[in-house]
């Protein structure tokens, strides 16, 4: 009996002594995955299990990185406490102290350089009331005009395309839902599979359905695997690409006539553009046979629906927004906007790259979807602030181009809020180079970065399971993501901090928050009558209804599922097609005899962006634990490049060190390097700091480079 008692304890004790669970959302892609967290103490350990919950972007599929995402809250190097740099070493600093600093600092600068010698670099990671709160501490706490975020890196093109084609940017012009309706989808530059892999069964049901799949990308993928027809561009030349589509489309008389008549302006130009240039000259430039492009042009114009997505593999480059600009001209052209089953989808990047570039964190930008230089806009935003639209600093300039004023001493001072520039940034030298040269830089973040490395003062920043707020999902679905896990230690929320900071400045009246739901609340003032209107969202709608798609004007509208359905947003009620030429403005990058290859970048499945989250995951490092370069094997043979072997990569910039990874997947003129890895292996060492015309987005996507074996190491 007594060893049946001893036996049966022990089993006792081996189970759960108690489950919590804490209802979040993904803190990763643009799909925004809703996702609650078991936590289970099982004697003097405690075990977690992520599971997917419903709703109604994913239906309650994750990924590997959301299911792995808790793993880096928990890690040892987590930041729980300020830090102070004193004689080159961080030190364990009160609230008290750090802001001190902080206040002097910026007080300091502010008196000897004026108000704009501080700056301020955002993110398209946090919610819309951190995203909304920072706009409006640069322009009143601080009174600068300098703040911009990395989601100018990566939505930039798309979003400056949609507006100047549409009138509005929202990501998706349909919902998710109608994916599946679709009769023909050309995915361009876009490698969901590894990206969003749970946006995935929306395209493989349309396939199911007899949807005719089209992926535009140089390396074969396991997006492109699920398409019927792989074009295997020549990187950077999307736009000439597209415009060998828009001349089949003219010259067949395969356009729709009557909804160009009555809901487009610009297609004659267009027409004239198109049919001046040769079949033969664009077969050239893109790499892709004539047969091809007419294959594309005449499925996407004679299915009776169809859609197009593009995604950083067009939008990364010098001439990233007027290659969106053509495929949107192709969408005008043959008329599947409006109506279920057409339209067009930018795949976001970041968890919340649609809503934080809604509300006020880009230079010219304020909240709603507002603009810094219109009067109007400046006096609506002023009132809701409180405070004299003359006091509103005036447009600053982009992400990367705040670098260069740091450069030219403009600006010596930075609060940068969970973004790494030095490794996510091009010309990333250059961008160490300007951060070490200020006089001041606060970073609030998870963990001591690589750009964190650098600064006066670290501030712990809470986590995804610990955060409430707002986030706005790829398809432009507001979501509420619930947070109630508790802060470790000192860790305070992002928006706190902010508030803190703006108090110690003196500006406490205008920031007197007590919940990220009193920032929402504001914002959803200031956001109203705006082209992204919020005012009908509500928490207590976004429980009760699991998201509302914008604009949602009022509080009993539904929100607004399918956008342009009887007029864009331009004043006359029109899409605007422009003339896109096959030779961008800003000249890229060209391969020579001595830089014989083309370098393309882009992500791994199991790391987001630059990697300071998921390679503290072990599940997830252990995947990917160094980066790589794809090479083709003709390619690797003729410089002599083995596989699983160093090799130098380098540019007109500077160089790098990956192992080899032979692959018969990418193009033989063409490498691939993922951007998740920073110091010998950031990529972004190679990448130019030529910039987009028009959104000031940087050519990631192209860089002309060579490659060299290990005994050039050094």
């Amino acid at each position: 009996m007594t060893e049946m008692l001893l036996k049966y304890f022990r089993t006792k004790q081996n189970h759960v002594e108690s489950e919590k669970t804490y209802d979040s959302q993904c803190p990763f892609c643009s799909m925004q995955c809703k996702m609650q967290l078991i936590e289970q103490s099982i004697v003097t350990r405690k075990k977690y299990t992520t599971i997917g919950l419903d709703n109604p972007t994913t239906q309650g599929r994750l990924c590997v990185k959301g299911i792995n995402a808790h793993q880096h809250i928990f890690h040892k190097d987590r930041l729980k406490y300020p830090l102070i740099k004193v004689n080159g070493e961080f030190v364990r600093a009160t609230w008290e102290e750090a802001l001190k600093v902080i206040k002097e600092n910026i007080e300091s600068i502010q008196e000897r350089n004026g108000k704009n010698a501080m700056s301020v670099y955002g993110s398209a990671s946090i919610t819309n009331e951190e995203a909304y709160l920072l706009g409006k501490f640069a322009r009143v706490g601080l009174e600068t005009k300098y703040i911009d975020y990395n989601g100018r890196l990566c939505m930039s093109s798309a979003a400056s395309a949609a507006t100047q084609t549409f009138g509005m940017d929202r990501g998706f012009t349909n919902s998710i839902g109608e994916i599946p309706s679709s009769r023909c989808i050309i995915l361009a530059g876009t490698n969901i599979a590894e990206c969003q892999p749970t946006i995935m069964p929306y395209f493989e049901k349309a396939k199911e359905n007899g949807a005719y799949i089209i992926a535009i990308d140089p390396r074969e993928t396991a997006t492109t695997k699920l398409a019927d027809l792989h074009i295997k561009i020549k990187p950077g030349t999307d736009a000439a690409f597209a415009n060998g589509v828009l001349k089949v489309i003219i010259e067949e008389q395969l356009y729709n006539e009557s909804f160009i008549s009555e809901r487009v302006s610009g297609f004659e130009e267009v027409k004239e553009n198109v049919t001046s240039m040769s079949f033969e000259e664009i077969e050239s430039m893109t790499g892709v046979p004539i047969e091809q492009i007419r294959r594309v042009a005449h499925r996407f114009a004679k299915e009776e629906t169809g859609m197009i997505f593009t995604a950083r593999g067009v939008e990364q480059q010098t001439d990233g927004s007027a290659a969106v600009r053509n495929f949107l001209n192709i969408i005008l052209s043959v008329g599947k906007i409006g109506k279920v089953g057409c339209g067009y989808g930018a795949i976001t990047g970041q968890g919340n790259g649609q809503g934080a570039r809604e509300h006020g964190q880009k230079a010219d930008q304020l909240p709603g979807y507002r603009l810094i230089e219109n009067e109007e806009h400046r006096a609506y935003i002023a009132k809701v602030w409180g405070v004299n639209k003359e006091e509103l600093p005036r447009k600053g300039v982009s992400a990367y181009e705040m670098f260069e004023k740091i450069h030219d001493g403009d600006i010596s001072g930075m609060l940068l809020m969970c973004s790494n520039p030095i490794v996510s940034n091009p010309n990333a030298k250059f961008v160490e180079e300007a951060l070490k040269k200020l006089s001041f830089l606060v970073v609030v973040d998870l963990f001591v970065s690589e750009t964190a490395q650098l600064a006066d003062v670290i501030l712990p920043a809470s986590s995804y399971l610990e955060d409430e707020g707002t986030m706005t999902n790829v398809e432009g679905r507001v979501t509420l993501r619930e947070a109630s896990y508790p802060c470790p230690e000192e860790v305070k929320h992002d928006w706190q901090i902010l508030c803190e900071i703006a108090h110690v400045l003196g500006k406490g009246k205008y920031f007197p928050f007590k919940s990220a739901e009193d920032i929402f609340n504001e914002l959803r003032v200031a956001s109203k009558g705006g082209l992204a209107d919020y005012y009908g969202v509500t928490y207590e709608r976004l429980r009760a209804e699991k998201g509302l798609l914008w604009p949602c004007p009022t509080l009993e509208h539904k929100g607004t599922v399918r956008l342009f359905e009887n007029s864009f947003a331009h004043s006359d009620g029109r899409a605007k097609m422009v003339s896109v030429s096959n030779v961008p403005l800003v000249s890229k990058d060209k391969v020579s005899e001595e830089f014989p290859l083309y370098l393309t970048t882009g992500r791994v499945v199991s790391h987001y962006l630059t990697g300071v989250q998921t390679r503290k995951s072990a599940a997830l490092a252990a995947r990917n634990v160094e980066s790589h370069v794809e090479i083709h094997p003709i390619t690797a043979l003729k410089y002599g490049i083995q596989d699983e072997t160093l090799v130098k990569i380098s540019s007109r910039r500077g160089s790098i060190v990956v192992r080899s990874k032979w692959s018969e997947s990418i193009r033989q003129d063409t490498l691939f390097v993922p951007f998740h890895w920073a110091n010998s292996q950031n990529v972004n060492f190679l990448v130019g700091s030529e910039l987009d015309p028009t959104c000031r987005m940087p050519g990631f996507k192209l860089s002309a480079v060579k490659i060299s074996t290990a005994m050039d190491v050094v």
